[in-house]
């Protein structure tokens, strides 16, 4: 299904004369760019003020940087041009997107422990996914979330945010999201490290 739903792109990527480095590029561009949207939005005002429309930025520019992290890899095999290389130019910058997106909540909310247990969470899953490769395993996807839903996650909610300033205990739905992300993130990487460890008895 995802296949054909990117196939148009890809083909159009191709006809473009993008290469699937560039593309990996292009996704941490856009990630960069909604840490700062997201940096800057602060609290949210129902309607009001540019804080809205700053998470509204930073939740399409989410889509576009998750949109070619999936584009990257189709366009490589449509090239023939998947390599090691690029694998691991993909996963040095997803990794530093992730930072810069829950960096860049947590800096506009000002939750910053929350943003450094969110960002260890994270940063958690996927090395544990990828660690079980260095082990000789298969490469762990597995968990409660993954990198594609976490976007999707983060998105979705920062459009909310645009339209809710609203707290509980004291939080905002952005607070709250880090939340998330810090218990769901390190809950999967001890997940990975549970299928890891009874893979290799």
């Amino acid at each position: 299904m995802a296949e054909r739903v990117l196939e148009p792109f890809v083909t159009t990527a191709n006809r473009a004369g993008l290469t699937p480095d560039g593309v990996s590029v292009l996704a941490f561009v856009f990630a960069v760019g909604a840490g700062g949207a997201y940096t800057l939005a602060g609290t949210a005002v129902w309607g009001i003020g540019p804080e809205a429309s700053l998470y509204l930025v930073g939740a399409v520019l989410v889509f576009f940087s998750g949109w070619c992290d999936l584009l990257d890899g189709a366009l490589a095999r449509r090239q023939g041009t998947d390599s090691r290389a690029g694998d691991l130019l993909d996963h040095v910058l997803d990794r530093y997107a992730d930072i810069v997106i829950v960096a860049g909540l947590a800096a506009g909310t000002g939750t910053y422990l929350l943003g450094f247990l969110a960002i260890t969470g994270v940063l958690m899953t996927s090395y544990l996914g990828t660690q079980a490769q260095a082990v000789g395993l298969d490469r762990v996807y597995g968990g409660l979330v993954g990198r594609a839903d976490r976007l999707a996650i983060i998105g979705l909610v920062t459009v909310v945010a645009a339209f809710s300033s609203a707290t509980v205990a004291g939080l905002t739905i952005v607070g709250w999201l880090l939340v998330f992300f810090a218990v769901v993130g390190h809950l999967t990487a001890l997940q990975r490290f549970y299928y890891s460890m009874a893979a290799l008895s």
